[in-house]
């Protein structure tokens, strides 16, 4: 990878970019203004009323952003933030057009039970909006002038390589905080919440920046041994025995977190995680494929502990959503519907010889474990509405999809802007991916080679979960889909997360310091002292 790395960094053009930088972030902030506009005329025939309350807030908060990189951070690079922008716009404008609608087969299906009534606030969007690129400014300044480590309220990157344990510590109370008695809360099933006052927030979003922290110190310093050679089996490089701890340590922790917060997504993110960083740290692909052994073992045991049924009927979900539409119930191993409109209710009730209840109430009654697959169902029905161009913003109708602003933001845009749309915002996050990646191939210190390349792929695995989840790839998780969902836990760290890879960016396409004189004169100094005359 080092060598790589040179011919990467002998092509740079060691220049700033800045320019660049605000031409897509031009580009970036029109697209937001077009889709507002685009809600509004779709709607009501006319622009919106808050189209300068929101895009115009947008616009300024972007290019403070701007000021802020093109100050602390000038090589920077040029794609990163604009990239960021366009996410946040899209989401923005997408729950904008969730907030405001008020149409007329929205109140009647919410009237006959059709539709559920959501949350989606725009103005509190907004409002996370603001916090999110303000601690990235934060985060750009704090990290600035990584050559001067003695600098005021400074912390680089390569600081944090000092305090690897500490923050492992730091990650491992954050993932706590959500089973303490007093402020932890469980929502759909999950624990994976702590509430202060009024305020929610996800500790999980902060932790996984600071697991990648750790991840990179402790590997950085164990790469050469882990990277050791035990056997071959075929074409295959097995390391040793007594190397497999760690592994085994970070399996047996995301094993933990599965079981005490009951939520699979955070354990594939951790997990996948780790193993991916060591790939990058020992280059050996036989990690990659004990990795995905334990990680298959690991989810069939969790399925044979005990309470673990929230996890288990997501797996069933997942292979077979039919018998949970609008509820079921899983009684010794069948899925009994609990839909009192459905047949099916009818037939059981008829042979049970008594009156069931509705909903959880029946699933009660019955003894048995409630689950509801209407939620990725109705996702699916948008996606397959949507097309390939998609119904247009403001001309569909994604809140009939429960949290359609939220964990299946996806989804609504994918109704509205169709498999073209989703490609495109899925290319954003390759492109912010694929930037991160050739940071970390760049950078001339090992720590920061990982720190850039995990927190790279921490946003791609995340991506990976929450797409595949609500698409039916994959088992249904509870994580959040970057800068698009409602939510400020994961607004906040998701832009501290650019601020990081700009900050890196930066320090990795500045040009190296020129030395003084030509090596190729050398000076001669005489210390003879001459006699005075």
């Amino acid at each position: 990878m080092n060598n790589i790395g040179e011919q990467i960094r002998a092509q740079l053009p060691f220049e700033r970019r800045n320019a660049a930088s605000l031409t897509l972030l031009i580009f970036a902030m029109a697209l937001t203004l077009a889709g507002f506009a685009e809600v509004g005329l779709a709607r009501d025939g006319r622009l919106p009323l808050g189209l300068p309350l929101y895009g115009g807030g947008l616009v300024v908060f972007a290019l403070i952003a701007y000021v802020a990189q093109a100050r602390f951070a000038p090589y920077a690079d040029p794609l990163l933030l604009p990239l960021a922008v366009a996410l946040n716009g899209v989401g923005l404008a997408m729950i904008y057009r969730l907030d405001l609608d008020t149409s007329k087969d929205k109140q009647a299906a919410l009237s006959t039970g059709e539709a559920a009534k959501d949350a989606a606030e725009a103005s509190d969007q907004l409002m996370w909006t603001f916090v999110g690129i303000a601690l990235f400014v934060a985060a750009v300044f704090i990290m600035r002038d990584t050559d001067d480590e003695d600098a005021r309220l400074s912390f680089t990157p390569k600081i944090a390589q000092r305090y690897t344990y500490l923050f492992g510590l730091g990650a491992i109370i954050l993932l706590l905080l959500p089973i303490a008695p007093v402020i932890g809360r469980s929502i759909n099933g999950a624990r994976v919440w702590i509430r202060i006052g009024n305020v929610s927030v996800q500790p999980g979003e902060f932790a996984k920046l600071m697991l990648v922290v750790f991840f990179a110190g402790y590997l950085v310093n164990k790469r050469q041994a882990m990277s050791l050679i035990g056997r071959k089996i075929g074409r295959l490089s097995v390391p040793r025995g007594r190397d497999l701890g760690p592994i085994m340590v970070i399996w047996i922790f995301a094993l933990g977190v599965l079981f005490v917060q009951k939520d699979l997504g955070t354990a594939l993110l951790y997990f996948g995680l780790f193993v991916s960083m060591l790939y990058i740290a020992t280059q050996r692909v036989s990690w990659v494929m004990i990795g995905v052994g334990l990680l298959a073992a690991g989810i069939f045991l969790a399925t044979l502990l005990p309470g673990m049924e929230h996890v288990n009927q997501r797996i069933d979900i997942w292979r077979d959503p039919g018998p949970y539409f609008d509820g079921g119930c899983l009684v010794n191993g069948k899925v009994v519907p609990v839909n009192p409109d459905t047949d099916l209710f009818k037939q059981e009730a008829a042979r049970s010889g008594r009156t069931l209840g509705a909903g959880p109430r029946a699933c009660k009654q019955l003894k048995g474990e409630y689950s509801d697959s209407a939620q990725l169902m109705k996702g699916l029905f948008s996606l397959g509405q949507g097309g390939v161009l998609g119904t247009g913003l403001g001309q569909g109708e994604p809140w009939r999809t429960p949290l359609s602003f939220s964990d299946f933001i996806f989804d609504s845009l994918g109704e509205e802007l169709g498999l073209t749309g989703l490609m495109a915002v899925l290319l954003i996050y390759a492109l912010i991916t694929q930037r991160g990646i050739k940071t970390a191939i760049t950078a001339r210190d090992p720590f920061l080679k990982l720190f850039a390349g995990g927190v790279s792929l921490v946003l791609a695995l995340q991506v990976f979960v929450i797409v595949g989840g609500v698409t039916r790839l994959i088992p249904l998780t509870g994580l959040t889909t970057p800068f698009l969902s409602q939510g400020g836990s994961s607004l906040m760290a998701n832009w501290i997360l650019i601020a990081i890879l700009v900050r890196m960016s930066n320090d990795a396409r500045k040009p190296a310091p020129q030395a003084i004189q030509d090596e190729g004169m050398t000076q001669i100094v005489s210390t003879r002292q001459t006699p005075d005359a």
